[in-house]
């Protein structure tokens, strides 16, 4: 059921503090903050670093015409002022690359001290949002080692139909973002390697001495018991990142080792993931920096990513501060791509997996059922091979990787499982088509993977988005060996109002000089204006009267307007012809406009 105008501004307000979902507790927090009941009732989403942890720090994002948006000093004395009102000393740490401020807590402090300053920040109109900075962890599982076949590229039963793709491409020219624990020197991965940056702030998260550096090298994520907390259990280096960079783009037809999915591409080890994980303040300038972005002391990057990779994840939906670096990155043209996580459980709870503009990845075992360790649900929008290693490591995924327990010893290989490898299956399929087709933007590749996906040869509890990804079809299809994106382009221009909870409205487009079917990678793109884009189902109508249904109506989607392109496996219909987009607004209280439509064939 709809909420009413004035309860949506509430949960949406909420909402600043953990995107993606509204929680019963947070509307409870929100009446208990406006009826002075005990701050303590405020949910963990606002006051945890990491499930029973207490945040240390807080990304604090102003709107754009206040002037601590601008001035650290400002930013400064904002946060000494509301740390007086609170009790506290808070301390401006640093600007993120998305303009937030980082802001210090202290140390010892509770969760209902966390609140008391929270609450100090949402009091104030001028702030847009503010979210605790959360610690992520790898996503990662290792195992055994033994060396067998990629069976994830190449098994008819369960595997992505990689080689397929390299009748047309190698990812070439395309440069792929890999935000993880770094890069250790590996043979079979340092041709396709190029310049990264080590974001980690905290030099004893580090691990290597000092704080940010250009170095991205992984020292090791080594671990003794009770270092993170109280329980936990000391463990050995996992080199995560070069595991998940070598499925990727490990150098192939070298008579070594593997085989990357993208091995034409080059990858960018960013650092982010260092002892006890790494915080979101670090990964949300990773972001920026990674998609062309700019970020206080550091460098320009000479090295943008058209793709990036965030095998990563933390507990809590995705928060506005990342959802922000995120939607500039995707608006940069950067295609990114997360893992849905490793819990068993709903991705809507985890951050990125959460995320919107995101490519969310639940893994696949090799019957081609969701790995049981696999998250699942709504928000995740495709499978790929993560592994499983219960009856044999050869049943999960094999790739570069170093035999050190703590520091860099000699470089091997070995099979890790999870949903961190299967989104870097996703990354690498993303830099084959982006090295096909350049001018696919983000939306148009998430659309064409998950069209040219195939049903899950296994089963699914729970959602695994559109099926298990299939390389060979969807490099294919977007490069015009099943179907085109970079034809022909019929435009419809003229404005028509979408009426309230109404009747659909349809604009129409008279498509000719067409030889034969449409593509099997159809581009629709379309630009709505409207309040409350979650309202919208917009379907296109080909010329026969078969519908394709583009978007459905979401009560969990407040964002408004739509601007982006579809893509729609239109194989069995006549090009030539009148083509319509439909639109209708399901719910009352909102209006908009269609103000354009195209058909690139």
């Amino acid at each position: 059921m709809r909420t009413s105008p004035s309860l949506r501004r509430k949960l949406i307000s909420v909402a600043a503090v953990s995107a993606a979902l509204v929680t019963a507790a947070t509307a409870s927090a929100a009446v208990a903050q406006e009826t002075g009941a005990p701050e303590a009732s405020a949910p963990a989403a606002q006051t945890e670093a990491a499930p029973g942890t207490v945040a240390e720090r807080l990304i604090v994002g102003y709107k754009s015409g206040a002037t601590e948006a601008k001035s650290n000093r400002a930013a400064d004395a904002d946060a000494v002022a509301k740390g007086k009102e609170a009790g506290e000393d808070l301390d401006f740490q640093r600007r993120l690359g998305t303009g937030a401020a980082l802001v210090e807590l202290g140390e010892n402090l509770t969760k209902a001290d966390v609140a008391d300053v929270v609450a100090e920040y949402q009091a104030d109109p001028q702030v847009a949002y503010v979210v605790p900075d959360r610690l992520n962890k790898p996503q990662a599982t290792p195992n055994d080692p033994e060396y067998t076949k990629q069976w994830d590229l190449f098994e008819t039963t369960a595997g992505m139909n990689v080689p397929g793709a390299w009748d047309v491409t190698t990812g070439t020219g395309v440069t792929v973002a890999v935000i993880d624990t770094g890069y250790v020197s590996h043979s079979d991965l340092g041709a396709n390697v190029v310049a990264g940056y080590d974001f980690i702030s905290d030099a004893t998260m580090a691990n290597d001495g000092n704080g940010r550096d250009s170095s991205p090298a992984d020292p090791g994520d080594w671990t003794v018991d009770r270092e993170c907390s109280s329980t936990w259990v000391g463990q050995s280096s996992s080199w995560h990142g070069t595991h998940v960079a070598g499925t990727i783009a490990a150098v192939t037809n070298n008579s070594k080792g593997v085989a990357g999915i993208a091995y034409g591409a080059k990858v960018s080890p960013l650092r982010v993931l260092g002892k006890c994980g790494g915080y979101d303040s670090d990964i949300i300038d990773a972001i920026t920096w990674a998609s062309g972005g700019t970020v206080s002391g550091v460098p320009a990057n000479t090295n943008v990513a058209k793709v990036i990779n965030m095998s990563l994840g933390g507990g809590g939906a995705c928060t506005t501060a990342t959802q922000n670096a995120i939607n500039a990155a995707v608006n940069r043209g950067t295609t990114v791509v997360v893992a849905a996580g490793n819990s068993n459980a709903n991705a809507a709870n985890y951050s990125p997996a959460s995320c919107n503009n995101v490519i969310s990845v639940a893994a696949t075992n090799r019957a081609g059922s969701r790995s049981s360790y696999s998250n699942y649900g709504s928000v995740v929008d495709i499978a790929a091979p993560g592994g499983e290693t219960r009856t044999s490591s050869a049943n999960g995924i094999l790739s570069t990787l170093n035999s050190g327990a703590q520091g860099p010893s000699s470089e091997n290989y070995d099979y890790y499982q999870g949903t961190s490898m299967a989104a870097p299956h996703i990354a690498g399929l993303a830099a084959l088509m982006k090295s096909a087709a350049s001018s696919l933007t983000p939306a148009q590749i998430e659309s064409a993977i998950k069209t040219n996906s195939r049903a899950l040869p296994g089963t699914c509890s729970g959602g695994c988005g559109a099926g298990l990804a299939d390389a060979a079809k969807t490099v294919q299809a977007v490069s015009g060996s099943g179907g085109s994106t970079g034809g022909t382009t019929f435009t419809s221009s003229t404005a028509v109002s979408i009426p309230d909870s109404g009747a659909a409205i349809e604009s129409s487009i008279a498509v000719s000089g067409r030889s034969g079917n449409a593509p099997s990678a159809l581009q629709v793109g379309v630009d709505i204006t409207h309040t409350y884009r979650g309202d919208l189902v917009i379907d296109l109508v080909a010329p026969d009267g078969t519908s394709y249904r583009l978007k459905a109506a979401s009560s969990s989607d407040s964002a408004d307007n739509v601007n982006t392109t579809y893509t729609v496996n239109a194989s069995s219909e006549t090009a030539n012809g009148t083509w319509k987009l439909r639109v209708q607004d399901t719910a009352a209280q909102d209006t908009g406009r269609l103000n354009s439509w195209k058909l690139t064939f």
